[in-house]
C-alpha cells in the first residue's frame, strides 16, 4: 500500500462544497434576485437597485455567475456600450430552490436581529 495525495480537491469530490461555496458569497443572492424580478438588466441598473455594491464588485460577480452558467451577458456595440444580463434556465432553476430560505430569511429578519442583540457570549470569548 502506497500513501500519496490525491491530485483532486475535496471541494471537486462534494457536489456541496463545489456549488455552495461558489455561490454563497455576499452578493451572489442579491443579484440573482434582482435579475429574477425583472428579467434582463443592464449593469448600471443592478448598481442602483443593490445600492452597497461597489462597480468593481458587481463586474466580478456577473462575471463569476456568467462563468457558473447562471447568467448570460449580452453586449451591444453603442456608445456608450450597452451590456445586459439575464437569468439562465440554470439560474433560475437555482434561485427557485432558495426561495424557501428567501422567504424564511424576510419572515425570521426581526427574531433573528433580537437574538443578536440579546445574546451574551460565555466568559472569555467576544461576540461578532
Amino acid at each position: 500500500m502506497t500513501l500519496h495525495k490525491q491530485n483532486t480537491h475535496l471541494s471537486q469530490l462534494c457536489p456541496i462544497r463545489d456549488v455552495l461555496d461558489r455561490l454563497s458569497d455576499r452578493w451572489t443572492m442579491l443579484v440573482l434576485n434582482e435579475l429574477a424580478d425583472q428579467g434582463t438588466r443592464r449593469f448600471s441598473e443592478l448598481r442602483r437597485r443593490i445600492a452597497d455594491i461597489s462597480p468593481r464588485m458587481l463586474a466580478q460577480t456577473l462575471r463569476y455567475l456568467e462563468q457558473n452558467g447562471l447568467v448570460t451577458r449580452a453586449a451591444f456595440p453603442t456608445v456608450p456600450p450597452r451590456v445586459e444580463y439575464t437569468l439562465t434556465p440554470l439560474g433560475v432553476s437555482f434561485l427557485e430552490s432558495v426561495q424557501a430560505m428567501i422567504a424564511w430569511a424576510v419572515e425570521n429578519q426581526d427574531a433573528v436581529r433580537a437574538a443578536r442583540e440579546a445574546y451574551v457570549p460565555p466568559a472569555g470569548h467576544a461576540a461578532k
